[in-house]
C-alpha cells in the first residue's frame, strides 16, 4: 500500500497537519523539524497523491460549521452569535453548512466538498472527529475552548471571567451566594466552576459553604434552580450564563423579592436577551461573535493567502458591571 502523510506523520511523531505544511507549504520555514520530515518521508517513499492535489485546487467554497452538539448544545444564543460572526467575514462569497459533532457518521467527512472546517468544541469527546478532518487534511479552526492539537485554536480564559464574576460579589460585601451551573459534561462548566472556587479561596472564603444547583443552561432550568436556592437566606445568585440568570430573576419576583434590593444578580456571556426582560444585568462579556469572526478570519488567511498560524489565541473577557449588584459594604 502507497504511504500515506498519516504514516510520515506516525514514524515522525508528529500531527498530520506539522507533516502536510512540510511537504506542501513552500513558505514553510526551513527549520531542522521539516529538514527532518523530509528526510523521513523520502526514505519512506511517500508520494503525493497528484489527484487529490488537484482535486483540492478544485474550490467548493464551502465552509462547515461542527458543534460539539446540536440537539443539546448550551443555548440557542451561541449558534446565532458564531453563525452571525462567521458570516460577517466569509460573505457571499462561502456558503456555510451547520452539523452537529455527535451526529456525524465516522469517516464520512469528503475533502473535495469541504474548503475548510470551523469547530465550535465543547468536549473532549469531539476530538475523534478533529482527528479525522486532519487525517483528511482539510483545514480547521477550534474555536470556544483549548485544544492541544497543532491547528489554530481562538478561546478565552473561562475560569479566570467567572473569577471577575465571583469577585464582583464578594467585593461588594456578599458572602451568602447561591450558584447556578450548567451541565456538568461540558468544559466551559467545569472552566466557570474552578473560577468561582478560586476566587472564594483568593479571599480567604471556603468553597464548600455555598449552595450549588445545577441548570442546562436554559432559562428554565436557571428559574428552577433559583427557586431552590431561595428556599435559604441568599444576598446574591451568581449564574453560568445569562439566560438563567434571567429565569433566576424571574424566581426571585415570583416569591417578591427584588433584584438588586433583596437579591444580586450576576450573569456570563453579555448577551442581549432584552426579549426576556427589561433588565441591565451585571455579567462577563464572553464575545462568541468575536470568537468566531477571529477563528474564520485565521481560517481564510489559510484558504485565501496559504498563511498557516497555528496559534492559540486568547480574547478578553470583560466584566460588565450594571445594575444588579447592591454594595453592601455601604
Amino acid at each position: 500500500m502507497a504511504v500515506t502523510i498519516k504514516d510520515v506523520a506516525k514514524k515522525a511523531g508528529v500531527s498530520y497537519s506539522t507533516v502536510s505544511r512540510a511537504l506542501n507549504d513552500p513558505n514553510a520555514d526551513k527549520s531542522d523539524k521539516k529538514k527532518r520530515i523530509l528526510k523521513i518521508a523520502e526514505e519512506m517513499g511517500y508520494v503525493p497523491n497528484q489527484a487529490a492535489i488537484q482535486l483540492k485546487m478544485s474550490r467548493s467554497y464551502v465552509i462547515g460549521l461542527y458543534f460539539s452538539t446540536i440537539s443539546k448544545m448550551s443555548s440557542p444564543f451561541v449558534l446565532h452569535d458564531v453563525l452571525t460572526g462567521v458570516y460577517s467575514v466569509v460573505g457571499s462569497k462561502y456558503n456555510v453548512i451547520v452539523k452537529g459533532i455527535d451526529m456525524h457518521e465516522p469517516g464520512t467527512l469528503n475533502p473535495s466538498f469541504l474548503d475548510g472546517i470551523i469547530v465550535l468544541t465543547q468536549k473532549d469527546d469531539d476530538l475523534e472527529f478533529m482527528d479525522e478532518v486532519l487525517n483528511k487534511e482539510i483545514p480547521m479552526v477550534a474555536i470556544c475552548r483549548t485544544v492541544f492539537l497543532d491547528v489554530p485554536n481562538v478561546t478565552t480564559d473561562e475560569a479566570g471571567a467567572m473569577e471577575k464574576a465571583m469577585d464582583c460579589l464578594l467585593e461588594n460585601g456578599h458572602r451568602r451566594i447561591g450558584i447556578i451551573e450548567g451541565n456538568s459534561n461540558l468544559d466551559s462548566t467545569r472552566l466557570r466552576h474552578r473560577g468561582w472556587r478560586a476566587s472564594m479561596t483568593k479571599h480567604g472564603l471556603d468553597p464548600d459553604s455555598l449552595p450549588v444547583e445545577h441548570g442546562t443552561y436554559r432559562y428554565a432550568s436557571g428559574y428552577q434552580a433559583a427557586k431552590r436556592l431561595l428556599e435559604q437566606d441568599l444576598t446574591a445568585i451568581l449564574s453560568f450564563n445569562d439566560e438563567m440568570a434571567f429565569g433566576a430573576r424571574e424566581a426571585v419576583t415570583q416569591v417578591g423579592l427584588k433584584v438588586p434590593d433583596d437579591v444580586s444578580l450576576v450573569g456570563f456571556d453579555n448577551w442581549d436577551l432584552s426579549g426576556y426582560a427589561n433588565m441591565k444585568l451585571t455579567t462577563v462579556e464572553r464575545n462568541m461573535g468575536e470568537i468566531a469572526r477571529e477563528g474564520t478570519r485565521i481560517l481564510l488567511r489559510r484558504l485565501e493567502d496559504g498563511i498557516i498560524d497555528n496559534r492559540r489565541v486568547y480574547l478578553e473577557n470583560r466584566l460588565i458591571i450594571r445594575e444588579t449588584v447592591k454594595n453592601l459594604n455601604a
